[in-house]
């Protein structure tokens, strides 16, 4: 019995060592979303889903907005693309997604007329190493 626990947990360990960086990335976007959505990220800002399409390479961020920011014109005013841009520059979270040339797909949607969407971004390589 001993010897088929030890074989079992040599095999478990090495499947996670063989996991890819695309496995890895679908793994965590979808345990982040189980584990931490929705949850407000910020006054009047819901996440409310991590996605990761393997196909495209692409992570997406979903998002609620409410309250003052439930608004499209003040959305464009703000810069928001200019502002994501900067803070997936500056991640080190995303540092080994970043190195392998994974796109970043942002989306904010309005709260008060479900399925408004108010903001989508995508950025490329040739956008976050600049």
């Amino acid at each position: 019995m001993r010897r088929i626990v030890l074989l079992f947990s040599v095999a478990v360990l090495l499947e996670a060592c063989q996991e890819s960086l695309e496995q890895r990335c679908a793994r965590e976007a979808r345990e982040y979303t189980r584990k931490n959505c929705p949850a407000p990220v910020a006054k009047d800002v819901i996440v409310d889903s991590m996605t990761f399409d393997a196909a495209t390479h692409t992570i997406g961020y979903f998002y609620t907005l409410s309250g003052q920011l439930d608004d499209t014109a003040l959305v464009a005013r703000n810069d928001m693309r200019e502002m994501l841009l900067r803070e997936l520059r500056n991640s080190a979270k995303l540092k080994m997604y970043k190195e392998a040339d994974y796109l970043f797909r942002y989306v904010y949607y309005s709260k008060s007329q479900k399925g408004r969407k108010l903001f989508e971004s995508t950025f490329r390589p040739s956008d976050y190493n600049e």
